[in-house]
């Protein structure tokens, strides 16, 4: 082993390696400098549902990071330690948890002979094994157990310092336009974009009947072509979209690729990832369930969230056995369709900001929906810019506050300077 001190941070999909590991490493290189014989910083990533399958590329984007394993060589180096490269550990370290299971810090530090360091948005765990929980607001550490309260301490929100770092331009630096903009979220996976990419392209075709002037943009995953987004709402090959009365669509390829709607409309494609720059200039969000609603409410941006019932079988992101269920070869559409009806059949909320406020901050629309109903709702609150304002405001309440990435990093600096004992 070396001198100096390690940071390794463990991590998983492209959504924490842009709004949580970004800031967290920008910050920790601001307090401990930049000489790697002093601090060196790793990345190591763990199998993830939602995965693009470009996180290391999307990590490799930052330099304050030194060395990255993808995910694909994780179990080897949690059951044995050694990593695809044969990394090298120093004698003290720092195992920083942003994104994955909780249990993996734990076994990780154990191996290494580190202190954790774990960032607690909606929940943490382990509390007996772990050193420092830095978490989002205070309402988490009262769901700690009395005995280990004092190793949490509210850091703030490390979604909301991602989003407010990437401002409110358009990518290449021009000012807000007046008109109304709608940004379509349809999601990330085939089993969202069969549905959503019709869907979301039907309401756009309604609104833009009813209101020419209203712009639409859509963040495009980066797992995806906007050739092949536009192909989600051809009948020939998607024939889901015949449910929807999708508009045709001609995809304009270029620098700002777009989609022009049959009967008049364009749809710009934002394919920077984040799109924060795009999503923060938008009056409103269409989207469905998912992560893409903690950070539209982290940054405060009003949203409808919309779970139409005509194919069941589109939202498999669950956790634990009926994620496993949903996903397997074959059956796991079947699985999905018995799961998602279950789970249906009880009013409850959906939405990540309305599950932390415990209210419907955000209206939840769930059912056979129609675009032209849908597009109606849309307008309405368009033509209610007070509501919106409301509805931004408590968004942001619901979420911790900003600064979180400074205060998680002096979390890891304290821990370097604590030697590692029963290790």
């Amino acid at each position: 082993m070396t001198t100096g001190s390690d940071i390794l941070i463990l991590s998983n999909g492209p959504g924490e390696i842009s709004t949580w590991v970004r800031p967290v490493v920008q910050a920790l290189r601001q307090q401990l400098g930049q000489d790697r014989s002093h601090v060196r910083i790793s990345l190591v990533l763990s199998p993830c549902p939602n995965a693009s399958g470009k996180e290391v590329a999307i990590a490799q984007q930052y330099p304050e990071i030194d060395r990255i394993q993808s995910a694909a060589h994780f179990f080897p180096f949690l059951l044995w330690g050694k990593t695809q490269d044969c990394w090298d550990w120093r004698d003290g370290g720092v195992v920083v948890f942003l994104g994955g299971d909780q249990i993996f810090p734990i076994l990780v530090a154990r191996r290494l002979g580190y202190r954790t360091v774990v960032y607690g948005e909606w929940d943490t765990r382990w509390h007996r094994w772990g050193d420092r929980y830095g978490v989002m607001n205070a309402s988490l550490i009262e769901q700690i157990p009395a005995q280990y309260r004092h190793k949490a301490s509210v850091v703030g929100d490390l979604m909301a310092d991602s989003a407010n770092s990437s401002g409110g331009l358009e990518p290449d630096g021009t000012a807000n336009s007046n008109a109304p903009l709608i940004g379509l979220l349809p999601g990330s996976k085939p089993a969202k974009l069969t549905q959503g990419v019709p869907f979301c392209l039907a309401i756009a075709a309604h609104v833009h009947h009813l209101r020419p002037e209203v712009r639409f943009m859509v963040p495009v995953a980066p797992t995806l072509e906007p050739k092949a987004l536009a192909q989600y709402a051809d009948p020939a090959i998607n024939p889901v979209a015949q449910r929807f009365a999708c508009p045709t669509v001609q995809l304009t390829p270029g620098s700002k690729p777009t989609l022009e709607l049959g009967g008049g409309g364009i749809v710009e494609l934002h394919s920077e990832f984040p799109a924060h720059g795009a999503l923060q200039r938008c009056q409103i969000c269409v989207t469905t369930v998912g992560a893409n609603t903690a950070e539209l409410g982290a940054m405060g941006v009003p949203m409808l969230v919309l779970i139409p019932t005509q194919q069941l079988d589109a939202m498999r992101a669950w956790d634990g056995i009926p994620g496993l269920l949903v996903n397997l070869p074959g059956v796991g559409s079947l699985f999905a369709k018995v799961v998602n009806a279950w789970f249906l059949r009880k009013k409850r909320l959906l939405a990540w900001p309305n599950i932390w406020a415990g209210e419907e901050i955000v209206p939840e629309l769930v059912g056979q929906l129609q675009p032209q109903a849908i597009a109606q709702k849309l307008l309405t609150l368009l033509d209610s810019p007070e509501a919106l304002a409301e509805m931004s405001r408590r968004l942001r309440r619901s979420r911790g506050a900003a600064g979180a990435a400074a205060k998680l990093a002096a979390l890891v600096s304290d821990m370097l300077g604590t030697e590692k004992s029963g290790a």
